[in-house]
């Protein structure tokens, strides 16, 4: 008790390193990369100050950048030349990933870890995830697992160390396993987003990924805000599928899911600080509101210290800098 403890003691400056609990890593951050088929220069987002879509010809030199910031992986989002109702052109073996991918193993210099985002919705014209019914506009959960299994596959096949399925489809991770597994990729591992929820958060990334839908909205299929036990099935559904990695998304408005899913299962634990998080931190900075690198280090700090392992993040690069100085 007061005055005999003192919590002040231990907060100088010179104490602070010494009993701080969690800290920050360049290890645990996962960058993001937009490879778009349209363009021959990098574009800037313009809901997303600072980033940009990159052409497949300059991804090898962006992932180089990444690698010498001492970054250990990234996760490559594409955006096809053309889209049509059943995401053709996810699964090609000539298709925008499956070159990317190609290019980052053979001309970069340095080894980093390539996961791919497994989903349909950039490449779908109606921006869903899954197959849709045309007369209902319902999204068909079954038989858009075979077309996840074939993109795991062309994935895998075209040498990505990561598969990440994002489209919350039931039972998908087992259909990933089986088909990677029939095909002769038993240790390409699995990070799964088990735990994705309809959030008006994701803004920003359907303009850099032109992945807007035509109609109704992701709710079928993503969760509702309000439910955390729902979280906990999901993730134990996956990991009993065969998910090596679970993943939350988004990141800050769940930090309470991260600490359970860590907590309850203790798996290998990623989460999402989305396009929504990056573009609100930038556009108060950009109005002086409040001190961008204070609060990107804070709000990184936050998705650790609740308990997640990796984090993927726009500002990947930025937080590299900073850490490395």
């Amino acid at each position: 008790m007061f005055p005999l403890t003192r919590m002040r003691r231990l907060r100088r400056d010179k104490f602070r390193p010494l009993v701080r609990q969690t800290e920050l890593d360049v290890n645990d951050l996962i960058c993001p990369i937009f490879v778009d088929e349209n363009i021959k220069e990098p574009v800037e987002i313009s809901s997303m100050p600072g980033y940009f879509n990159i052409p497949p010809d300059m991804v090898a030199e962006e992932t180089d950048c990444i690698a010498d910031l001492g970054i250990p992986a990234v996760i490559l989002f594409g955006i096809p030349h053309e889209k049509d109702e059943t995401g053709t052109h996810a699964y090609g073996d000539r298709d925008v990933i499956q070159e990317a991918v190609r290019t980052i193993k053979s001309d970069c210099e340095k080894e980093i870890i390539v996961i791919t985002d497994l989903c349909l919705c950039e490449y779908t014209s109606h921006g869903h995830c899954g197959m849709v019914d045309n007369d209902t506009h319902e999204i068909l959960n079954d038989p858009t697992l075979d077309i996840l299994g074939k993109t795991a596959v062309s994935h895998a096949r075209a040498g990505a160390d990561i598969v990440a399925p994002s489209g919350m489809m039931d039972g998908m991770v087992n259909a990933i396993r089986c088909a990677l597994d029939d095909n002769g990729f038993l240790n390409t591992p699995i990070m799964s987003y088990a735990a994705k929820y309809s959030s008006g958060f994701y803004g920003p990334f359907r303009e850099a990924a032109k992945s807007g839908f035509s109609f109704g909205d992701r709710a079928s299929y993503q969760m509702d805000p309000g439910n955390s036990d729902e979280a906990m099935r999901e993730v134990e559904l996956d990991i009993d599928e065969g998910a090596d990695i679970i993943m939350v998304k988004p990141a800050m408005p769940y930090l309470d899911i991260i600490y359970r899913v860590k907590k309850q299962f203790k798996m290998p634990t990623a989460a999402y600080q989305v396009s929504g998080e990056y573009a609100m931190i930038k556009a108060a900075a950009q109005n002086g509101w409040l001190d961008e690198k204070r609060v990107m280090y804070e709000s990184l700090l936050s998705i650790k210290r609740a308990g997640a392992d990796m984090i993927l993040t726009y500002f990947a690069k930025d937080m590299a800098k900073l850490l490395n100085e």
